[in-house]
């Protein structure tokens, strides 16, 4: 368990599937994660989600997100771990929007890139942000994320951001 102001990060159980399906299954919040909305049975999609949980990846890291008190809100990972080149890719997703612009979400992602950071020798992480979604690159810019470049992927405008190990050890707000 990680745990910030707000916010504990945990691993991911049975549990939260029923969460993680209605989420999934939300087309706003697939369109924000420029993915189609799951179209499975929740039969289906808790079999596949109980073999995922089976087997550990040397390629990414899932958490769920809590609140202090325990209410499953959210999701965030790092993945595409490349030990050589010294980086991962972030992911985040408040699912429940009664949590939405209340600091949540940056909380999340300030305590996750610390883990990051204390737990590897990664030196870099990057994220892929709909150039569109403002309030997601606000969060990510609040907790020391860098603008880098525009990207094209599947019909959609990204906003490629980084943070290196140097900047967010090196800024004393935290």
């Amino acid at each position: 368990m990680v745990v910030g102001e707000k916010v504990v990060l945990r691993e991911k159980r049975l549990e939260d599937a029923d969460d993680d399906y209605a989420w999934g299954r939300d087309g706003e919040l697939s369109w924000l994660d420029a993915s189609f909305p799951i179209m499975v049975s929740f039969s289906d999609y808790l079999d596949s989600y109980r073999e995922e949980l089976k087997y550990e990846s040397r390629r990414h890291r899932r958490f769920a997100i809590d609140t202090l008190d325990g209410r499953h809100i959210g999701n965030c990972m790092y993945y595409n771990i490349n030990e050589r080149n010294r980086e991962a890719e972030l992911g985040i997703m408040i699912g429940d929007r009664s949590y939405w612009d209340k600091g949540y979400g940056s909380d999340t992602v300030t305590i996750l890139v610390g883990h990051i950071f204390k737990t590897t020798k990664l030196e870099r992480v990057y994220l892929k942000t709909l150039s569109s979604n403002i309030r997601a690159q606000t969060c990510f810019e609040k907790c020391g994320f860098s603008p880098l470049k525009g990207a094209n992927r599947g019909g959609h405008r990204f906003l490629v951001m980084e943070l290196y190990r140097s900047h967010f050890e090196g800024n004393t707000e935290r």
